[in-house]
């Protein structure tokens, strides 16, 4: 048999098995009726800079706590505690560049989550395997930085239609950069013609208002079963 069919029909089962323990562990988090937001994105899209953003906008009308998913280093849970005072833990991959459905049971576990209104994954920085694998959220969101260009949608099509939100960071660079937002969106509809899209800055503060309240909005439908 030809290796390559091996490690495809291992992928599947391994997808297969994650996808199942997601559908248990989103299952419980209804129940509990505790949010959970599982954030991607490339690295260097300002996806930290971005959370900390948001978080400031949510922190004294929801309880949330945050889960920074690395390879290694702590430098982004110290930076969250730092900028907003949320309680933020760190999360170590063990060289894994995605958080799956086990990983965020133990992060879940380790944060309390049942004394939060919400959690925030900040997943591994990349446009593929976070998409691959479904962490147990209620709720995806991943980031493109203008500074990417708009042609991402095409190269990385999984991503945006897994993702229930797509934001456009950084647009305080757009003079700067070539990057067509329509085209972008034209894109991303195509892939997935749910997917909300939201421009913000989190340095200007420009578009921050309309998703933190997309976010309030589906903390409170968790909340009531909605």
């Amino acid at each position: 048999m030809d290796k390559r069919i091996k490690v495809l029909e291992v992928k599947a089962t391994i997808l297969a098995e994650n996808n199942e323990k997601a559908i248990e562990l989103r299952d419980e988090l209804n129940t509990k009726r505790v949010s959970y937001m599982n954030l991607m994105s490339s690295p260097g899209s300002g996806k930290t800079t971005f959370l900390c953003a948001l978080l400031n906008l949510l922190k004294d009308k929801i309880k949330i706590g945050v889960m920074e998913a690395d390879i290694d280093a702590v430098v982004d849970a110290e930076t969250i505690e730092k900028v907003t005072g949320c309680k933020a833990i760190q999360l170590h991959t063990g060289g894994a560049c995605h958080l799956d459905a086990d990983m965020s049971r133990d992060g879940l576990n380790a944060i309390n989550s049942d004394n939060l209104d919400l959690v925030i994954l900040e997943n591994v920085g990349n446009l593929i395997c976070p998409a691959e694998f479904d962490t147990g959220a209620q709720i995806n969101v991943m980031i493109l930085s203008i500074t990417e260009g708009d042609d991402k949608p095409l190269k990385y099509p999984l991503m945006f239609k897994e993702s229930d939100v797509v934001v456009f960071s950084k647009i305080d660079a757009l003079p700067v950069f070539d990057f067509n937002i329509d085209l972008a969106k034209s894109h991303i509809k195509k892939l997935n013609g749910k997917a909300l899209v939201f421009p913000v800055s989190a340095k200007t503060g420009e578009g921050m208002d309309a998703i933190a309240e997309y976010i309030l909005n589906r903390v409170k439908e968790i909340k009531t079963n909605k």
